[in-house]
């Protein structure tokens, strides 16, 4: 994982936030996965912030897109948000 990359969780009432802050790779993809598929059924809704993320390598994109399995019904649940949220579509 890039060592400066984070995620940070906060839950309120009926959405779960996911901030993420450094740089996104292939570890960093994979720990991202793992967060969402263990979050997304414990809520309604699931924001991904992307504002905080420094760079964000092609091949951790690719990781996140390829290896990412939820059903569409989980995929409504999922909503990224920030100035990189064009690069995590579902």
């Amino acid at each position: 994982m890039a060592s400066n990359f984070k995620l940070f969780l906060n839950e309120k009432k009926d959405s779960i936030h996911v901030k993420m802050c450094g740089d996104f790779d292939g570890t960093s993809a994979h720990e991202l996965i793992t967060t969402i598929q263990n979050q997304v059924p414990k809520s309604n809704q699931v924001y991904i912030h992307t504002g905080e993320l420094s760079n964000i390598y092609s091949f951790g994109r690719e990781v996140f897109q390829n290896n990412l399995r939820l059903a569409k019904k989980q995929q409504d649940k999922i909503e990224f948000v920030g100035k990189h949220n064009d690069s995590f579509s579902l």
